[in-house]
């Protein structure tokens, strides 16, 4: 039994790892030795489990975990590990083959080895890393900051149309502003006409056209249109016979009379000023 027990070492690393006194040693009916040469030769089907009461080995199994616990916690998983594996082979033999592929003693087996290597190689990982020296335990870190040199630079990656879309959006965000145009005064020729015909009732003789514009306008446009409204509005009335004009010569001052009841037409060769 020694030399199965030694056979069946890299089986069960758990086993490998625990010394003698620190075995689960089982005394059942029809088996007595260590809990991993149980699981071994049930696995090949070597001892009869159906002859091992499962309560016994659960009441022997939690005195075990009671005193391991406070020796070795790992040392107590991989042992209910085992347990479990051994009552699940023992359910096996108990209930009917159910129908349908299952797999194998010897594919369970395999499966339940290939579990305990992970197990093992997850509590080496992890003792590597505990081993690994600690900031602050085993080292430190400098006390000084260091004194480095932080450019940054903005690379941005952007087209014409990103730029154009992201323009009108910001401007669509403003409220949309309602232009108001102020109305402009303006003279009007019937306002020329009718203001010539009351003015020029009160002047019997020649006077410039500049001087029947409205004062007081201040410049600009309202002049402009008013001297514009008052030149067609004199046109307009010499046509319909109601004044005279008279100019000494090109780009000088427009003159302007009202025609009278049995004025002659005036002489544009006649020299006599105003």
């Amino acid at each position: 039994m020694a030399d199965l027990l030694a056979e069946r070492k890299a089986d069960t690393p758990a086993a490998a790892e625990v010394s003698p006194s620190e075995q689960l040693l089982l005394v059942l009916d029809g088996f007595e030795g260590p809990l991993d040469m149980l699981l071994a030769l049930g696995r090949d089907q070597k001892v009869d489990l159906t002859r091992i009461s499962i309560l016994e080995l659960a009441d022997q199994y939690l005195a075990f975990v009671t005193e391991a616990r406070k020796l070795r916690l790992e040392l107590a998983a991989d042992y209910l590990v085992m347990a479990a594996w051994l009552a699940y082979l023992k359910s096996r033999l108990l209930l009917p083959e159910p129908e349908g592929e299952e797999p194998s003693g010897e594919d369970m087996a395999a499966a339940l080895a290939f579990q305990l290597q992970r197990l093992e190689a997850m509590k080496g990982v992890a003792a590597k890393l505990f081993a690994r020296p600690r900031l602050g335990i085993d080292v430190h870190p400098r006390g000084a900051p260091e004194d480095l040199d932080l450019r940054r630079k903005s690379v941005y990656e952007v087209t014409l149309f990103d730029l154009l879309r992201a323009y009108g959006q910001q401007r669509a965000r403003k409220e949309a502003g309602v232009l108001h145009i102020a109305p402009v005064r303006l003279y009007s020729m019937e306002e020329a006409v009718q203001r010539l015909s009351t003015l020029l009732g009160h002047m019997p003789d020649w006077a410039t056209l500049a001087s029947f514009l409205p004062g007081g306008e201040g410049g600009g446009l309202l002049t402009r249109s008013a001297l514009a409204a008052h030149f067609a509005a004199t046109l307009e009335l010499a046509k319909a016979g109601r004044v005279e004009l008279r100019q000494e010569g090109a780009f000088a001052p427009l003159y302007v009379r009202g025609r009278r009841a049995g004025d002659r037409p005036a002489d544009p060769s006649d020299s006599e000023g105003p």
